[in-house]
């Protein structure tokens, strides 16, 4: 008992002295670290509604210098992901538009380094989240390093950088008990999406299936923000940046991401590498949308919101060149983990646009990988050095790695000889573009930031069926984890503003109706002492009925190239059948990959062995593409004294790939739960090798969906 007391009295001690520390935030003002209360955390300091923020904002700075410096070493956003070398090529030179070199000069071959990632999860979570990704591309340019910063979703949840650490604070685990985790379907993320309603386009987006894809080589990538373009006179055109992949568009379902994370978390890992290691590069082109300065203002949105894109529909993306990656990091660590992404490295020719969101990386970026990297000079470590000569006058710092000569290290100077010198522009030195600014100095933020509803209405609107019953699924799962029901029913609300008929399904799934108006708490995206009427949502506008680039159903089906094709086979299998499709998948670069009962080596009818990539055991169909069974009776005699053949075939069925059998193959099907569903067009039953290829380039049967909620696997 004794000892027991004795306990008790640490433990007791323990706890008042960390309460001694314990700050609770109930009921109190918000305030600087210094005490000073604040009116504003939703807006940083502007020249001008629409101006340029402002250095002398020390809300921002110490708001988002504390984000930067909360984890240390692992990226706050941006923990897991996966990189590669490679090459930019141009097309044609656009040099009308901007006087940069790697938009110029055609017979460039410009190294780069790319790195995709999740946002929300640590470092050793799942790559099948549902999640925004980062698509990061690095050019090691001969005039500088350029790095075009972005994501696989052409906008962004906020409009200004100020509330950049509430969005990640919100969706990142609940901090009382970290859960959950590489997730938004939670209390704290969807209080936050309805209370701040400029998120609400990003959000439908996660709630897509882009928040899922096939494969990094499979997604889209976009810059983001409207940047500007230079040209040798000096004029210059607004511009946003898009990665169209050379495979398409493709992505997973929600009930094949859970499953994947379970079989194989490093998926998309795993993709990147195993494709560029096959000699299978992945290959995207790079399009640009191009504005001339005089139609900044022709748009019922305004260029500078980074919650807006421009619709492929107005205003075509035009594809300028070609980036290859084709070699895979030789560490980890020393390049995927320690290269520095910065907005703001550009070069002559491109330069920044007040988006204030964009304004802010500048600043946070450079911040965050002091604070990761522990030093200034992280510029020196290999992956992050620019190919172009470096020579200035910063000297020392941790972990300085060069040695730098001479007396000197300021400017101007005579005992060095004025060097290292000035630039002209004429010889390559870079100038800010001359923009006029006539404006209040003013924290708050333009009314043209104000609708909310009408580019989410325009991309829901411009899904396919199936893409839009997906969305119905994740909105009700994401909303159906959450536990207070007060943020259900602001969710609704919001939601019934895109789309009733969206709200209406929810709410059904849900067992909630859909509130009629709701207490108007939305103007915490204001400063306190702002009329709240001025800045709510303004109303919903069409000013585009469907934008179809929007939809992933709106893909050039055409390749078949790195897709995994399980072929499924016992001892005994039809060496005949096999070869002839084996050969014909290789031929269009798929993936064949035998399943057995068995791990080691499988014999067809002919004695020949084969290695088994997988026995059956320690596989699932999630982690391929379509599925094919070869004739051959004792091999499908071995395959159906395993129950989880016909389970691997009735998932591939449910996710609605394409099936092939040929000859005794097809008793395998008669095991499944479809097999009254034969006229299904991507099943082929002794069908040509050509309709297989083309059914399985087609990604999924979506006609097939309504078919498949009935099949339990």
């Amino acid at each position: 008992m004794a000892k027991d007391k004795s306990q008790s009295n640490q433990d007791n001690a323990k706890k008042e002295q960390l309460d001694k520390f314990t700050v609770d935030g109930k009921d109190k003002p918000l305030t600087t670290r210094q005490g000073l209360k604040v009116t504003d955390t939703n807006n940083s300091l502007k020249a001008g509604a629409r101006g340029a923020t402002l250095l002398e904002d020390f809300l921002l700075r110490e708001k988002i210098h504390s984000f930067d410096h909360e984890r240390i070493p692992e990226r706050i956003v941006h923990a897991r992901g996966s990189g590669a070398h490679g090459y930019f090529e141009l097309y044609e030179s656009i040099e009308k538009y901007s006087k940069a070199g790697i938009f110029t000069d055609t017979s460039r071959k410009t190294p780069v380094f790319v790195r995709f990632s999740t946002v929300a999860g640590f470092k050793g979570s799942t790559d099948l989240a549902r999640d925004v990704r980062g698509f990061a591309v690095k050019f090691y340019t001969e005039e500088g390093t350029w790095d075009l910063v972005g994501n696989n979703m052409p906008i962004f949840f906020i409009q200004d950088a100020m509330k950049f650490p509430d969005l990640v604070h919100a969706v990142k685990p609940e901090p009382n008990n970290e859960i959950p985790q590489a997730a938004s379907a939670h209390d704290t993320f969807y209080d936050f999406v309805s209370l701040t309603p400029e998120t609400l386009h990003n959000q439908i987006w996660l709630m897509s299936d882009r928040a899922i894809p096939r494969s990094f080589r499979m997604m889209e990538g976009f810059g983001i923000h409207t940047f500007r373009l230079i040209n040798e006179e000096g004029k210059a055109h607004f511009v946003k940046f898009h990665w169209k992949p050379k495979l398409g568009v493709h992505s997973v379902t929600w009930d094949e991401a859970v499953k994947i994370s379970g079989a194989d978390s490093d998926f998309h890992r795993r993709d990147l590498w195993d494709a560029i290691e096959a000699g299978q590069f992945p290959e995207w082109e790079l399009g640009i949308q191009v504005v001339p300065e005089a139609d900044e203002h022709k748009f019922e949105f305004d260029l500078l919101d980074p919650t807006k894109l421009i619709p492929e529909e107005m205003v075509p993306v035009q594809r300028i060149g070609r980036m290859v990656l084709d070699r895979n990091p030789e560490n980890f660590f020393a390049e995927t983990e320690q290269v520095a992404f910065l907005p703001g490295s550009i070069v002559p020719g491109i330069d920044f646009t007040n988006d204030p969101l964009l304004q802010g990386r500048l600043f946070s970026y450079r911040d965050t990988q002091l604070s990761r990297l522990g030093s200034p000079n992280f510029h020196q470590i290999p992956i992050n050095r620019p190919v172009a000569p470096v020579h200035n006058n910063q000297r020392d710092g941790h972990m300085q790695m060069d040695v730098p000569k001479g007396q000197t290290a300021y400017f101007p100077n005579t005992l060095g000889g004025g060097c290292p010198h000035l630039s002209s522009v004429d010889k390559g030195g870079f100038e800010s573009y001359q923009e006029r600014i006539d404006a209040k100095k003013i924290r708050t933020r333009s009314e043209s930031f104000s609708d909310h509803f009408s580019q989410p209405a325009l991309f829901y609107r411009s899904l396919a069926d199936w893409e839009k019953k997906h969305v119905v699924e994740a909105y009700s799962f994401e909303l159906g984890k959450c536990t207070h029901k007060h943020i259900q029913q602001r969710m609704l609300w919001l939601v019934a503003q895109i789309d009733e008929d969206l709200a209406e399904e929810v709410a059904a799934n849900l067992g909630l109706d859909i509130p009629e108006d709701i207490e108007r708490p939305i103007n915490q995206a204001i400063g306190a002492d702002a009329k709240v009427e001025d800045h709510q949502p303004g109303k919903k506008k069409n000013y585009l009925d469907k934008a179809p680039a929007l939809s992933q159903a709106n893909n050039e089906f055409d390749t078949i190239a790195t897709r995994q094709i399980a072929c499924l086979v016992g001892d005994g299998f039809s060496m005949e059948d096999f070869d002839t499709m084996k050969s014909a998948l290789e031929k269009e670069n798929a993936m064949v990959k035998i399943i057995a009962p068995h791990g080691g080596t499988v014999t067809c009818d002919t004695d020949m062995e084969h290695e088994v990539d997988a026995s059956i055991m320690t596989t699932e169909s999630v982690l391929y593409d379509a599925v094919y069974v070869p004739g051959g009776q004792k091999s499908v005699d071995a395959l159906l004294k395993k129950s989880k053949f016909v389970k691997f075939v009735n998932e591939t069925f449910k996710h609605c790939k394409a099936i092939a059998v040929d000859n005794e193959g097809e008793q395998v099907l008669e095991k499944c739960a479809f097999a009254d569903n034969k006229e299904d067009k991507a099943i082929l039953i002794n069908g040509s090798v050509d309709d297989f290829i083309n059914a399985i380039a087609q990604h999924r049967n979506w006609e097939r969906m309504d078919k498949t909620d009935n099949i339990a696997v």
